[in-house]
């Protein structure tokens, strides 16, 4: 018996074609927006680690696996040092997310009002319009949490195994992406145990999908293997620093207020309930364990609340789909007042949204609310006059110190600062060991004499030597981010108090 998703009434040529270009139309019209308003600032501190990591090109990294950073060299290598060309991918991301959103609510039945509000719904979610503000490696994973769905819809719709193939490729790349991703997959494992979709076990192009994906994974894996699988280690002291400082905190609310907008948020509980409510066998019920399983999962090991963000779409979609076909059963009086309310919130929310992420302006009223409520937007102010001060400092000393000078710094903050925006500042490579940096050593012939930023005055004390107080870099009263809150003074110090090899071996830092 073929147990495939149901066709859906044929649509004419024309009309698909039509829906097709407004879902086209919407992702190049986000994608426009991005592009307008991404170089209004600078640097967010991750993206300066992304960008240090591309010039160092590896099959690992210690906080990451290997594509974001090879993404951001290509654009590197394009555009230089330009916010809005290495922001690139993460727009592109995004928008290709919000298209492939409205194709998954096609092929659930959705016609072009649902398909249209499915996008809508994607494209002005606080998280995954955020995500195209920034490169973030969550920006690309979000897209192949979205693209492996669609794949599987194909899949049961066509009752064709070698979809297994793409989707198989596709979760590949996802795992060199981000890690999280492994709770996705328990989700589809999961969804096929526990629906008909099990015989798919049976399927050889399951395994070939199988196999395909640990292919792609498997230089990552290797790199793992021979660093001691030090990403392991990375994670676990990240995740126990975010639930020290409360960061896994408000998981629940951050369903409804980060990851979906929230006048949404009736159509993705929908989207839920109405794969859930599908015969025990129904080949829709494994989007529901896609969803529930993960979920399970974060709670249960106290992941944020963004982590499942990417698993929002597919219940959109749905949910889009069914509210279309309730709407349309209502009165035209009720229908009108139904979709005049749900339009009126969605777009007093999505104003709300644009405004807190979207960096519309440098200055003025709009400055002044997105950047206080907006700490992400905070991490990108202050490194030129980071770097000025560490220029001021190095040009203070004699010329005998300045011919062996090196800059030791903090956190992949500063560091990716210094390597990627410093050399118009004339500065050398940072001296870093936090993450990946670690890695890379210290320079030769090492340095004897040391600008420090971003370390605590007890380390510098217990570890450097001949140290003082050279400025306090003058950072804005209202920029409040780590750097000025944290980090705002430099030092000059001579060399380590131990050999170099044994002061690097000590120091290790996870950022």
């Amino acid at each position: 018996m073929n147990s495939a998703i149901p066709v859906q009434p044929t649509v004419p040529d024309s009309e698909s074609r039509a829906n097709t270009g407004i879902l086209l139309a919407i992702a190049i019209a986000l994608a426009i927006l991005h592009l307008f308003t991404n170089g209004r600032y600078g640097f967010h501190r991750d993206e300066l680690q992304f960008l240090s990591d591309a010039r160092h090109l590896d099959w690992g990294f210690v906080a990451y696996p290997p594509v974001t950073p090879f993404l951001e060299r290509i654009l590197l290598t394009v555009f230089g040092v330009s916010p809005v060309g290495l922001r690139l991918f993460s727009v592109l991301a995004q928008s290709t997310a919000v298209f492939i959103t409205g194709a998954m609510c096609r092929e659930l039945g959705g016609g072009r009002l649902a398909q249209v509000v499915a996008a809508l719904s994607v494209a002005f979610s606080p998280l995954p319009l955020f995500e195209g503000t920034e490169f973030q490696y969550s920006s690309f994973d979000y897209l192949w949490w979205v693209l492996a769905t669609y794949l599987i819809i194909r899949l049961l719709k066509t009752d064709n195994p070698r979809w297994w193939l793409h989707i198989g490729v596709t979760l590949g790349i996802g795992l060199l992406t981000k890690y999280t991703i492994l709770f996705f997959i328990a989700g589809i494992l999961g969804g096929l145990l526990l629906t008909r979709s099990r015989r798919y076990f049976l399927s050889g192009w399951f395994w070939i999908g199988v196999a395909a994906a640990l292919l792609i994974f498997l230089p990552n894996f290797l790199w793992q293997f021979q660093h001691n699988f030090i990403s392991y280690q990375f994670l676990q002291h990240i995740h126990a620093r975010d639930v020290g400082e409360g960061r896994a905190e408000h998981f629940f609310s951050g369903q409804f207020l980060i990851n979906v907008n929230l006048f949404a948020a009736p159509l993705w509980i929908a989207g839920l309930i109405s794969f859930l409510r599908g015969h025990p066998d129904s080949s829709y019920r494994i989007f529901a364990w896609m969803y529930l399983i993960p979920l399970i999962l974060f709670v249960a090991n106290q992941g944020r609340g963004y982590y499942l963000a990417a698993a929002y779409p597919m219940l959109l979609a749905m949910g889009a789909s069914v509210g279309e076909k309730w709407l349309a059963s209502l009165r035209p009086a009720w229908r009108c007042t139904v979709a005049g309310l749900m339009l009126t919130g969605f777009i007093a929310v999505t104003l709300y949204v644009c405004v807190l992420i979207l960096p519309f302006a440098t200055d003025g009223p709009l400055a002044y609310f997105a950047l206080s409520n907006n700490g992400d937007l905070r991490e990108e102010l202050g490194w030129d006059t980071m770097l000025n001060s560490i220029v001021s400092v190095r040009d203070s000393l004699p010329p005998q110190q300045q011919s062996s000078v090196g800059v030791l710094v903090g956190n992949y903050g500063e560091a990716g600062a210094i390597e990627i925006l410093g050399p118009a500042y004339h500065l050398s490579p940072p001296i870093s060991a936090t993450n990946s940096a670690w890695l890379r050593g210290y320079p030769q012939p090492t340095p004897s004499t040391l600008i420090v930023v971003g370390l605590s005055q007890r380390f510098i004390e217990n570890n450097l030597t001949s140290c003082y107080l050279a400025t306090r870099i003058p950072y804005p009263r209202n920029q409040n981010n780590e750097e000025s809150r944290d980090h705002p003074d430099i030092y000059v110090c001579g060399p380590p108090r131990q050999p170099w090899p044994e002061f690097w071996k000590n120091i290790q830092a996870f950022g």
